[in-house]
């Protein structure tokens, strides 16, 4: 149980694969209602059946990338009349694609979900939480957030801005019972994840979905503002703001040249 949240809701994003779903469970172990959203109807409810009778499940399919898609969600849980106490912004997409070979449509699909939708979320539901004088907010961010990622230039940018945000408004939001956390997972073994990467990586580095799930909800519980999971992948962190920054763009740049993966690849966490 997570203290301080006694029959609490938690929404969650991004809820059906990945960090998305292991969140979903990790936070019905610790007794919070929960409401899953996510594109897929056929994997949500699947989820919903399973942890059902241990929690309140609710779910909400949605595609938070559409043009309507936080208004229906905002809409329909205020019709439900659902009281959020958490919120967890999971939801994302994750291009490995050079950015002159993006097309305008997957440019704003991956702003809308990566920026928009989070910030309209937080602001949507912040003013109760303040209000009610407690709430949490878990940003889920990314080791990317912290250097420049050559290929995969408009996610590192996403995530730096949801990192920055995270960070901005746990101070702004201090003292009022509100806490905010930003979860930087690197490279996690989901269906999502380039098998290239993963295995030329030390086990160490590459972390399941649950571990990065359980660091996430640890460290919101103990008030960190900024978790990245395992040791090796903070190491790395550090080794990089250590470094001058042409250096650490270089070396960016340089991994790109060589990755193997197609330079189409799209990775969600939506579905």
């Amino acid at each position: 149980m997570m203290s301080g949240f006694e029959q609490s809701t938690a929404l969650i994003t991004g809820a059906s694969s990945g960090i998305g779903k292991a969140l979903a469970y990790a936070l019905a172990d610790r007794g919070l209602d929960i409401v899953i959203t996510a594109r897929s109807a056929e994997r949500l409810s699947a989820i919903k059946e399973e942890l059902e009778g241990r929690v309140n499940v609710s779910m909400i399919v949605c595609d938070l990338a559409a043009a309507d898609g936080v208004e229906h969600l905002m809409k329909t849980l205020t019709m439900s009349e659902t009281q959020v106490d958490m919120l967890v912004n999971c939801a994302g997409l994750a291009p490995h694609v050079d950015f002159l070979s993006t097309e305008d449509p997957d440019q704003k699909d991956l702003i809308a979900l990566n920026v928009t939708a989070p910030t309209r979320l937080i602001r949507h539901f912040l003013p109760e939480m303040r209000a009610r004088g407690f709430g949490r907010v878990l940003n889920v961010c990314s080791v990317a957030a912290f250097h420049p990622v050559p290929s995969m230039a408009q996610y590192g940018a996403t995530k730096a801005y949801l990192l920055s945000l995270t960070e901005a408004l746990s101070e702004e939001l201090k003292g009022t019972g509100v806490t905010f956390c930003a979860l930087c997972p690197g490279v996690t073994k989901t269906e999502s994840a380039i098998r290239e990467i993963v295995e030329a990586l030390p086990d160490a580095m590459v972390l399941s979905p649950e571990a990065v799930a359980e660091a996430g909800l640890n460290a919101l519980d103990s008030g960190e503002v900024v978790c990245i999971p395992g040791r090796l992948n903070q190491a790395a962190v550090t080794a990089a703001q250590l470094q001058p920054r042409w250096l650490v763009r270089t070396l960016g740049g340089l991994v790109a040249k060589f990755r193997t993966e197609p330079s189409s690849t799209v990775n969600r966490s939506r579905d």
